[in-house]
């Protein structure tokens, strides 16, 4: 078996419209598909401009267990990491589109990091690695 790489991880979400925003204008994630699908789902997916990592398609709950996992998909643990080169200008450009961090920059041995919550609670780390 040859797995080549991870593209997509789904994320449950209250409203289609609502996370393409906050990904999109809030994050500045690019859009690379919005396309409707039967029974009124669509098939919206949002990437990290220039990313070579994976994508997240948003998918609306349609059930009662998947409402009650909407934000809490890592059972409260930070889920997903966003990687820049250039923390400070990223986190500013956050901030001033509204993303709500849950802590101030920290340095680790590692990198600059901060965690953020998007609208339903799932936390993300932002890292600036640091240079070997």
């Amino acid at each position: 078996m040859t797995i080549q790489s991870l593209f997509l991880v789904t994320l449950v979400v209250d409203d289609y419209d609502r996370a393409k925003t906050f990904y999109c204008d809030g994050l500045g994630f690019d859009c690379l598909q919005d396309e409707p699908q039967p029974e009124g789902k669509r098939w919206v997916v949002v990437k990290p401009k220039g990313g070579d990592g994976a994508a997240f398609l948003l998918a609306q709950a349609a059930t009662e267990a998947q409402r009650a996992a909407i934000g809490n998909q890592t059972g409260g643990r930070v889920g997903f990491f966003l990687k820049t080169d250039d923390f400070a200008r990223d986190h500013a450009a956050m901030l001033a589109a509204g993303v709500r961090f849950l802590e101030q920059p920290r340095h680790e041995v590692y990198g600059t990091v901060a965690v953020f919550a998007d609208p339903y609670g799932n936390t993300f780390d932002l890292i600036q690695h640091t240079a070997a």
